[in-house]
């Protein structure tokens, strides 16, 4: 099922002439309106009139995060804020906070290309959406909403929290679609257990996640917990918000958006391209985002390019799931180590809950992780022989799949902190 057949099933050639004319309009604009692009453009003389082919973009610098932050708030937008009709912003709990723009065109743009991924993923204009992100400076929120209503779909703008409350209205109001984060789609599974609800007995069928990385085992464990079919979607704000990539029914990778977007995936060390199947780190250009475009903007987010096609039709390009960051990136004793691959093995470990923390120390100038598990509540009440024996097991399949040895440490159920937004899983002792 397609939104926009025409645009999303294009044949290849067709779609790198499409991008190649709007790459060349949005550098001669952003190298006329963006001071900050215009300088970087002189500095290196790049003049877009001269650009011939889509590979001549790795002529062009990149955006960076800090960028944004040093341009704060409106130095980088790309129209007079009059012709602004939107304002999103980062939370800036890192740093300064990041500001974006969308335009009256943007908006309309932003609302098809999420409509694109809802109807990718299942959802019709019969069916009714709960979304459960944050409204606010937050992108989630307003882009699923507005992609919903754009779709045709009745919207719950329940927001986020108030777990209970979440419940209540999904039985009442007989949701059908879920939007929220992988990690609260499963702590809703366990409230729901907790107050008696029968996941079965709900009308939902759908869920659309994002906003964090999560595995196939997560993706499993929802869709045997909530009785859905659950699919991955991929936003960033600095970029659009969420409309970027998304899963269809085949589940086999994100369909990249592409006559709205150039990706490249770059080693982020040396900056150079990876060969196809081969981790790296996603790099995106806007080709028609008007009010605030970004040219090469590094995402920081590890991923890999699928260009096999997809038996749905649709012709984009595909990426996987989100693995991690690469400036989240674990490097434990030389081995990088990804979240997501330690919470696909405790999903294959039976007695284990799916919450999980990672506490990182440096001890005697050696690395060490120790993975605090949730276990079911029976395992205490083993013997202790039988209690090493399950840790063993845990600690011996960590160290044959990630490379390395870790500490498991085991804790009771409902005992490590939930999340309603992002999961924060790591806990990094030795930065501090």
């Amino acid at each position: 099922m397609y939104w926009q057949k025409e645009q999303e099933c294009l044949t290849r050639s067709n779609l790198e002439n499409l991008q190649l004319e709007r790459l060349k309009k949005v550098l001669k604009r952003v190298g006329t309106n963006v001071p900050f692009y215009r300088n970087k453009f002189n500095s290196l003389h790049l003049n877009p009139d001269k650009l011939t082919s889509l590979e001549g973009i790795r002529d062009y610098p990149f955006t960076l995060k800090q960028d944004l932050r040093d341009n704060y708030p409106y130095g980088l937008f790309a129209v007079p804020l009059r012709d602004v009709v939107r304002v999103h912003s980062s939370s800036g709990t890192t740093g300064m906070a990041t500001v974006v723009g969308y335009s009256k065109n943007d908006i309309v743009t932003w609302s098809n290309l999420v409509a694109r991924i809802l109807c990718g993923a299942g959802v019709t204009p019969d069916d009714v959406i709960q979304i459960a992100f944050g409204y606010g400076l937050f992108t989630g929120g307003f882009g699923l909403h507005y992609g919903a209503e754009r779709l045709g779909a009745s919207v719950i703008p329940i927001s986020a929290g108030n777990t209970k409350r979440q419940i209540q209205i999904m039985q009442d109001f007989k949701s059908t679609a879920l939007v929220c984060t992988p990690s609260y789609a499963l702590k809703m599974a366990d409230v729901m257990m907790d107050m008696g609800v029968n996941p079965n007995g709900l009308s939902l069928r759908y869920g659309l996640f994002g906003a964090e990385p999560w595995s196939e085992a997560m993706r499993q464990e929802i869709n045997e917990r909530l009785g859905i079919r659950a699919t991955d979607n991929y936003g960033l704000s600095e970029v659009l918000g969420p409309g970027i990539a998304g899963e269809c029914f085949e589940c086999n990778g994100l369909h990249v958006n592409e006559d709205h977007f150039i990706i490249e995936v770059l080693d982020p060390d040396t900056l150079e391209p990876v060969k196809p199947g081969d981790v790296g780190e996603l790099v995106i250009t806007t080709l028609t985002k008007e009010a605030f475009p970004v040219i090469r903007y590094r995402t920081r987010d590890l991923t890999r390019l699928l260009p096999e096609p997809c038996p749905c039709g649709r012709t984009f390009h595909r990426i996987s799931r989100i693995l991690g960051r690469s400036d989240d990136m674990l490097i434990i004793k030389g081995v990088n180590v990804f979240p997501t691959q330690i919470e696909s093995i405790l999903f294959e470990i039976e007695g284990t809950e799916p919450h999980y923390r990672l506490i990182v120390e440096r001890e005697n100038n050696e690395d060490k992780l120790t993975v605090l598990v949730e276990v079911v509540e029976s395992i205490f009440f083993d013997e202790m022989k039988k209690q090493r024996a399950f840790i063993n097991s845990i600690r011996k399949r960590m160290s044959s799949e990630l490379g390395i040895g870790v500490d498991i440490q085991l804790v009771e159920e409902r005992t490590l902190e939930r999340f309603s937004g992002k999961a924060d899983r790591v806990i990094d002792k030795r930065k501090l």
